[in-house]
Protein backbone atom coordinates (compact mmCIF):
# COMPACT_ATOMS: atom_id res chain seq x y z
CA UNK A 1 0.00 0.00 0.00
CA UNK A 2 2.69 2.55 0.81
CA UNK A 3 4.35 1.82 -2.28
CA UNK A 4 1.47 2.26 -4.18
CA UNK A 5 0.62 5.44 -2.38
CA UNK A 6 4.48 6.73 -3.49
CA UNK A 7 3.96 5.81 -7.17
CA UNK A 8 0.67 7.71 -7.24
CA UNK A 9 2.55 10.80 -5.75
CA UNK A 10 5.75 10.56 -8.09
CA UNK A 11 3.64 10.34 -11.28
CA UNK A 12 1.71 13.26 -9.82
CA UNK A 13 4.82 15.40 -9.27
CA UNK A 14 5.98 14.64 -12.82
CA UNK A 15 3.17 15.07 -14.64
CA UNK A 16 2.59 18.64 -13.00
CA UNK A 17 6.45 19.10 -13.79
CA UNK A 18 6.14 18.65 -17.74
CA UNK A 19 2.54 20.63 -17.55
CA UNK A 20 4.43 23.17 -16.30
CA UNK A 21 3.23 26.36 -13.85
CA UNK A 22 2.81 28.70 -17.52
CA UNK A 23 0.47 31.60 -16.15
CA UNK A 24 1.06 31.29 -12.58
CA UNK A 25 3.44 34.39 -12.12
CA UNK A 26 0.82 36.45 -14.03
CA UNK A 27 -1.90 35.45 -11.88
CA UNK A 28 0.31 36.08 -8.81
CA UNK A 29 1.24 39.45 -9.56
CA UNK A 30 -2.05 40.46 -10.74
CA UNK A 31 -3.03 39.29 -7.11
CA UNK A 32 -0.34 40.99 -5.10
CA UNK A 33 0.46 44.36 -7.22
CA UNK A 34 -3.19 46.26 -5.53
CA UNK A 35 -1.91 44.93 -1.88
CA UNK A 36 1.43 46.30 -2.83
CA UNK A 37 0.12 49.89 -4.45
CA UNK A 38 -2.29 49.97 -1.03
CA UNK A 39 1.01 49.79 1.33
CA UNK A 40 2.82 52.54 -0.94
CA UNK A 41 -0.48 54.59 -0.56
CA UNK A 42 -0.82 54.25 2.99
CA UNK A 43 2.65 55.04 3.99
CA UNK A 44 2.38 58.42 1.92
CA UNK A 45 -0.67 58.88 3.86
CA UNK A 46 1.08 58.56 7.03
CA UNK A 47 3.47 60.72 6.21
CA UNK A 48 1.42 63.44 5.24
CA UNK A 49 -0.40 63.08 8.09
CA UNK A 50 2.38 63.35 10.48
CA UNK A 51 4.49 66.09 8.52
CA UNK A 52 1.27 68.29 9.18
CA UNK A 53 0.78 67.64 12.61
CA UNK A 54 4.62 68.44 12.63
CA UNK A 55 3.90 71.97 11.03
CA UNK A 56 0.53 72.39 13.06
CA UNK A 57 2.63 71.66 16.42
CA UNK A 58 5.50 74.37 15.65
CA UNK A 59 3.49 77.06 14.00
CA UNK A 60 0.88 76.71 17.22
CA UNK A 61 4.21 77.06 19.57
CA UNK A 62 5.59 80.00 17.49
CA UNK A 63 2.61 81.56 17.94
CA UNK A 64 1.89 81.10 21.72
CA UNK A 65 5.79 82.05 21.99
CA UNK A 66 5.01 85.59 20.56
CA UNK A 67 1.23 85.82 22.50
CA UNK A 68 3.21 84.93 25.91
CA UNK A 69 6.05 87.91 24.85
CA UNK A 70 2.98 90.63 23.84
CA UNK A 71 0.21 90.18 26.18
CA UNK A 72 1.39 92.06 28.78
CA UNK A 73 2.61 95.24 26.48
CA UNK A 74 0.41 95.15 23.85
CA UNK A 75 -3.37 93.55 25.80
CA UNK A 76 -5.87 93.61 22.52
CA UNK A 77 -3.54 93.35 19.91
CA UNK A 78 -1.20 90.32 20.75
CA UNK A 79 -4.08 88.20 19.37
CA UNK A 80 -3.43 89.24 15.79
CA UNK A 81 0.16 89.25 16.12
CA UNK A 82 0.13 85.83 17.50
CA UNK A 83 -2.40 84.91 14.06
CA UNK A 84 -0.05 86.43 12.27
CA UNK A 85 3.04 84.52 13.39
CA UNK A 86 0.98 81.01 12.96
CA UNK A 87 0.65 82.20 9.20
CA UNK A 88 3.85 82.77 8.52
CA UNK A 89 4.90 79.56 9.95
CA UNK A 90 2.34 77.98 7.86
CA UNK A 91 3.61 79.81 4.56
CA UNK A 92 7.00 78.94 5.65
CA UNK A 93 6.93 75.34 6.31
CA UNK A 94 3.90 73.45 4.86
CA UNK A 95 1.36 75.91 2.61
CA UNK A 96 -0.02 72.86 0.61
CA UNK A 97 -0.24 70.25 4.07
CA UNK A 98 -1.94 72.20 6.21
CA UNK A 99 -5.29 73.34 4.67
CA UNK A 100 -7.55 75.73 5.47
CA UNK A 101 -6.08 76.48 8.93
CA UNK A 102 -8.47 77.76 11.69
CA UNK A 103 -6.39 79.59 13.95
CA UNK A 104 -8.16 80.52 17.30
CA UNK A 105 -6.29 82.54 20.26
CA UNK A 106 -7.03 81.13 23.77
CA UNK A 107 -6.83 82.03 27.11
CA UNK A 108 -7.49 78.71 29.05
CA UNK A 109 -7.33 80.78 32.88
CA UNK A 110 -5.57 84.18 33.95
CA UNK A 111 -2.46 85.14 33.06
CA UNK A 112 -2.32 82.35 30.17
CA UNK A 113 -2.31 82.50 26.87
CA UNK A 114 -2.18 80.80 23.64
CA UNK A 115 -2.80 79.46 20.38
CA UNK A 116 -4.95 76.64 18.80
CA UNK A 117 -4.97 75.37 15.37
CA UNK A 118 -7.37 73.04 13.72
CA UNK A 119 -6.49 72.27 9.79
CA UNK A 120 -7.15 69.77 6.74
CA UNK A 121 -4.27 67.26 5.82
CA UNK A 122 -4.66 66.23 1.96
CA UNK A 123 -5.36 62.31 1.39
CA UNK A 124 -3.64 60.45 -1.32
CA UNK A 125 -7.19 58.47 -0.82
CA UNK A 126 -10.38 59.40 -2.14
CA UNK A 127 -12.89 60.44 1.04
CA UNK A 128 -10.69 60.21 3.64
CA UNK A 129 -11.00 62.99 5.61
CA UNK A 130 -8.06 63.91 8.35
CA UNK A 131 -7.68 66.68 10.64
CA UNK A 132 -4.97 67.53 12.92
CA UNK A 133 -5.11 70.10 15.96
CA UNK A 134 -2.32 71.54 18.08
CA UNK A 135 -2.87 73.91 21.01
CA UNK A 136 -0.20 75.49 22.73
CA UNK A 137 0.03 77.98 25.87
CA UNK A 138 2.06 79.28 28.32
CA UNK A 139 2.15 82.13 31.14
CA UNK A 140 2.09 85.53 29.98
CA UNK A 141 5.84 87.12 30.57
CA UNK A 142 6.14 90.14 32.58
CA UNK A 143 8.66 92.40 33.47
CA UNK A 144 8.74 92.82 37.22
CA UNK A 145 11.14 95.67 38.47
CA UNK A 146 13.24 94.59 41.64
CA UNK A 147 12.64 97.44 44.23
CA UNK A 148 14.53 95.42 46.89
Amino acid sequence: MRGCVKRWVNRRVEAASTRGESGMTAIEFVLLTPVLFFMIFATVQFALYFFADHVAQAAAQAGARKARATADENPGGWRGDARDVVDAYIQQLGPQLVLRPDVKTVEPKANTVGVEITAKVPSVFPGLDMTVRARSAGPVERFVEDNG
